[in-house]
């Protein structure tokens, strides 16, 4: 049994950045340019604490005109200081922006095209917390806080580099007395904010799950009267969520004791230098640079420390999406590959397990030459709609291969494959907007006249006109304005419209009245002579009007030969 990525509940934050730098260099120019005007917005405001102390040794000097020049240079740095803060800000916002966008778009390209099986083993809410919520949260981050983490971090590296030019003796007392508390608050938030951001945003993707699948149930559940303990169960989960928010609160709130270290070494470093200036040991000057600039190390130290669980909810976010991306990265083919337009769909000793004790299909051969016609038929559980996935290449092969046109399906690029084979399952999706919309939802996006001509063609003009609107009719949220027969007959319009090789319909006449079944199988009739035509189906009269039929039994094919209802050639012989 191939095995599938299994998306973990806490996503490995290790080197994480270093796990993005693919996908920050499409970007690098831009976010370089942001980089750099933030630097230098940052050194301009380090740059005033100097030019206060040049003022106050003016001062102390009597030295009119170098105090003229201090203050000239004070004004120049502010105003720089302004403009660089608002330039800097929003480049920086702009590209974060720009790459949070292509996060977004990778994340749903990949899901768009990730093996079936991988969707099928995680929580449809779980995904989507993942692709849209971290994205959301990112975004959020790169609007209200990047600058200010990239401002600060640049001017408490400055502002060092600054006191250790003036003195690095009462720099090392400094930070003798504000750096070793620092690092024990700060060690004391990272030990737990890993296990409480991680453990906050599963809770917070369970709560999402299980309240997308309550929108999904809602039917079933009020009908068998089990709302009332699956409401319980969201219950029990929105209250670990709120008891892991608050866990990470308290976790965050940590970091604020930073503040009365700040305090405690500005009383230190107030008292030494008064001492030192009374004893010619230091100059006022410097002195007032310290205390200034020790403002910067300590605002930045600050502004940094708070930004701390706004900096682990965005690594944690951006964590759980990078492992998104990469349990989904396209691992097929991207290069061209040359199919027929049309050719033999063809499976050889196929094998398929969805548990690793329990294989599902046992080495099924078939072959569809194009334009055959053949009906799948059996039980419940007999393996049909398992094998119709792997004709489309939705499921890959445990074992044997399945090809068309003598190329493995796994050799396909993606999007090629969705061109030659094209599946309506039983329950057709259907997005808000009217029924030309969704027609036109399939590659190559058909005009107006396309669509016409199509519906035309299969015999459903008359019953397009008789929808309120026609081709404008709305469909309503998930196709609601239609029944599940009048979706499968949009589903297969919109499949012909595709023009495939081969079309595979996955019990389309199961749930569907006779008459919109008839009406389906008519349109089945006009299909192209040259695409081959796979149709799984219970339904009797469906069956019947196949030239071929093959019978499945526990995963095997057990028959394989002519329709018994009907002689050989009449219906579905499709038209040319």
């Amino acid at each position: 049994m191939a095995e599938q990525p299994v998306l973990k509940d806490e996503a490995d934050q290790k080197q994480v950045l270093r796990r993005a730098a693919p996908y920050l260099r499409p970007h690098r120019t831009k976010l370089g340019i942001a980089l750099g005007v933030g630097l230098a917005d940052s050194a301009a405001l380090v740059a005033v604490a100097p030019l206060v102390g040049l003022a106050t040794k003016a001062l102390t000097d009597g030295d009119r005109r170098l105090l003229g020049l201090a203050v000239t240079l004070l004004v120049i740095a502010a105003v720089a200081q302004l403009a660089l803060a608002r330039v800097g800000e929003l480049l920086l916002i702009k590209s974060g922006e720009e790459v949070v966008r292509s996060l977004r778009e990778r994340a749903v390209e990949n899901l768009a095209t990730a093996p079936l099986r991988f969707l099928e083993t995680h929580r449809s809410g779980e995904l989507l917390r993942r692709a849209t919520g971290e994205v959301a949260a990112l975004a959020a981050f790169v609007r209200l806080h990047l600058r200010n983490l990239v401002s600060s971090g640049a001017t408490l590296v400055f502002t060092v580099v600054l006191l250790a030019g003036y003195s690095w003796v009462m720099l090392l007392l400094q930070l003798a007395v504000f750096l070793p508390l620092t690092l024990l608050v700060t060690r004391w938030f990272q030990r737990d904010a890993g296990a409480a951001f991680g453990g906050k945003a599963q809770a917070e993707a369970a709560v999402a799950a299980t309240f997308t699948e309550t929108l999904t149930a809602r039917e079933a559940l009020q009908t068998s009267r089990g709302l009332a303990g699956w409401t319980k169960r969201f219950d029990r989960e929105n209250t670990h969520a709120v008891t892991a928010a608050r866990r990470a609160l308290l976790v965050e709130n940590r970091i604020d004791l930073v503040s009365l270290v700040e305090g405690l070494a500005l009383v230190v470093l107030l008292a030494v230098g008064g001492w030192m200036v009374t004893q010619d040991l230091m100059g006022l000057p410097t002195v007032v640079v310290f205390v200034l600039a020790s403002r910067n190390l300590f605002d930045s130290f600050t502004e940094l420390s708070q930004l701390v669980g706004e900096v682990q909810g965005a690594k944690t976010g951006l964590a759980r999406l990078l492992e998104l991306l990469d349990a989904t990265a396209p691992s097929g083919p991207s290069g061209p590959v040359s199919l027929p337009e049309r050719g033999e769909l063809r499976c050889e000793a196929v094998e398929y397990h969805y548990r690793a004790d329990r294989r599902t299909l046992h080495a099924v051969s078939l072959s569809f030459p194009a334009g055959s016609r053949t009906g799948v038929v059996g039980e419940t559980g007999s393996g049909k709609t398992t094998l119709s996935k792997l004709l489309c290449g939705l499921y890959a092969p445990d074992g044997g291969t399945v090809s068309f046109g003598g190329t493995d399906l796994r050799e396909v690029p993606e999007a090629e494959l969705r061109r030659r084979v094209v599946l309506v399952p039983q329950e057709v999706r259907m997005v808000t907007g009217t029924v030309a919309e969704n027609l036109a939802l399939v590659q190559g996006e058909p005009t107006r006249a396309q669509i016409e001509r199509t519906v035309e063609r299969l015999g459903l003009a008359d019953w397009i006109a008789g929808l309120p609107g026609g081709l404008d009719a709305e469909v309503g949220q998930r196709g609601g304005n239609l029944s599940a027969g009048e979706r499968q007959i949009l589903g297969l319009v919109r499949a012909v419209l595709a023009d495939p090789a081969v079309l595979v319909l996955d019990e389309a006449t199961a749930d569907i009245d006779p008459a919109t079944a008839a009406r389906l199988e008519h349109a089945l009739d006009e299909l192209r002579a040259d695409c081959t035509l796979i149709v799984i189906a219970h339904r009797p009269e469906t069956i019947a009007r196949l030239p071929r039929v093959v019978r499945m039994d526990g995963g095997r094919v057990v028959a394989d030969g002519p329709s018994a209802g009907q002689p050989a050639g009449a219906g579905l012989s499709g038209v040319s």
